[in-house]
């Protein structure tokens, strides 16, 4: 017969213990809360690039007191300084918030033992054979795995492969004994940040969340609402989250290699592609205005997509979209140094020995980022070719390329005079196209920055030749 006092002792016992555990998530949870709420929690950002500086900022601009771990010592101390190396944050923003002490940096991790809520934001490019390098996230994991304690938030904020959050960082923390989503709270959301667009902050960008429970979906809402004032939108998981930012920038890269591959067709057809765009654009619904140039640049559009690519082939699975937008926004450059070279040739001249200026090496209009920037593929194609670079760019003053050391030259009347033929890759602002155009002998505008100018000497991306040219 059985004891039933012994399973009714038994049962007891366990009810017991989950009651405990319950509490004791509880208790985490709303502790953690509190803290968000009053903005007592202490915040860590674990790398402070282009992503993790500006978070760092208004994170404590909204009354947290922030601490940024940086691998790169010329970083942490800038930071100490108050000097901002990047241009999204004010000096003047940042040397407030450290003098205030509510910013500081370092290279240690130990500070992570203090600290109620951490915020990963390290890089994750490609390896040389296009293959996600996740190197970045498994090395915070590890160093960072020795001072994760009870009452913690983590949030990965790296763009990658949707399981990412789950198979690298999960495991670390659970190896612990550390129970996710009653000891420590862990979720996913992407980082939605615009270099150079003033329009878009991360205060009005709102923020997507996917915690792997769901306690710890909110407390990550919670964290983003008391800290930087963004709407959140939470998700059902981590996947859901990482899959939604390749998605954006999955959209982005197949509709940007979609009118690179216009604009070739409009090259030989006679057509205007700028003109092409601007009368699509007129349709209020269904449509959305992208535009061509020498290719992507950036860390997000020319990476992302490949994350999700070599993803798929996990589950048997091609992305023949991505793989495609990927052939067309890589072949770019190489068609932007054909057209140079034809154009050159039309007034008797080879590419091989001529003087080329190359206007603007960032990857984008009016900031210094040139990651990926499909400039630098220029100006090696033209090098390749024999050519004799120089460039300029406002924002860019020096650069390696090819083992090459560049200057960028001032763009004075003689500079453009001596030279052959002017690219345009990047649109900066404050560059004097007018100036380009009256006196370089040829300009090839890969960006329409000289659209209100004429010339016999101008030629644009996707457009018919100017009359007379």
């Amino acid at each position: 017969m059985p004891d039933w006092k012994l399973y009714q002792g038994a049962a007891i016992e366990e009810g017991e213990r989950s009651l405990t555990e319950t509490l004791t998530a509880r208790s985490h949870e709303q502790a953690l809360l509190q803290k968000l709420s009053t903005r007592q929690a202490r915040v860590a950002v674990v790398g402070l690039g282009y992503v993790g500086l500006p978070l760092a900022t208004e994170i404590a601009q909204g009354g947290f007191t922030v601490t940024g771990i940086e691998m790169q010592a010329s970083r942490v101390d800038s930071v100490n300084r108050g000097e901002s190396y990047i241009p999204d944050v004010l000096t003047e923003d940042l040397r407030h918030l450290v003098e205030g002490h509510k910013v500081r940096a370092q290279l240690g991790y130990e500070v992570l033992a203090h600290t109620d809520v951490m915020v990963v934001a390290v890089p994750t490019p490609l390896d040389r054979n296009r293959n996600p390098d996740i190197q970045y996230i498994r090395n915070v994991v590890q160093l960072s795995l020795p001072y994760v304690h009870a009452g913690q938030l983590i949030i990965m904020e790296s763009t990658s492969y949707p399981g990412t959050l789950e198979e690298a960082v999960l495991p670390g923390i659970e190896g612990k004994g550390l129970q996710v989503g009653k000891d420590v709270f862990v979720a996913y959301s992407s980082e939605r940040i615009d270099p150079g667009n003033a329009a878009s902050r991360l205060r009005n960008s709102p923020k997507v969340v996917g915690g792997v429970t769901p306690a710890c979906t909110r407390v990550a809402c919670a964290f983003y609402e008391a800290a930087i004032s963004a709407h959140t939108h939470p998700v059902s998981s981590p996947r859901v989250a990482e899959m939604s930012k390749l998605l954006e920038n999955t959209f982005r890269v197949v509709n940007v290699s979609l009118v690179n591959e216009l604009s070739q067709l409009c090259d030989r057809m006679g057509v205007d592609i700028w003109e092409v765009i601007n009368a699509a654009s007129t349709k209020p619904f269904g449509f959305m205005s992208f535009y061509p140039g020498p290719g992507v640049g950036g860390h997000c559009i020319p990476i992302d997509p490949f994350y999700l690519s070599w993803k798929a082939k996990e589950y048997g699975f091609t992305t023949r979209f991505i793989e495609l937008a990927g052939e067309i926004n890589e072949d770019m450059p190489g068609y932007v140094v054909s057209q140079a070279m034809e154009q050159l040739n039309s007034v008797g001249k080879a590419l091989k020995g001529s003087n080329v200026l190359v206007l603007g090496l960032a990857y984008k209009r009016d900031i210094s980022d040139t990651r990926e920037s499909a400039a630098l593929k220029v100006v090696e194609l033209l090098l390749e070719r024999g050519a004799r670079v120089a460039y300029h760019d406002p924002h860019v003053p020096t650069i390696e390329i090819a083992s090459r050391y560049l200057e960028s030259v001032a763009l004075t009347r003689e500079t453009l005079q001596s030279t052959d033929l002017a690219i345009v890759t990047t649109d900066h602002t404050a560059v004097d196209y007018r100036l380009v155009a009256a006196h370089a002998p040829l300009v090839y505008d890969t960006r329409n920055a000289l659209k209100d100018v004429q010339g016999s000497n101008l030629r644009r991306l996707g457009a018919p030749s100017a009359p007379g040219h």
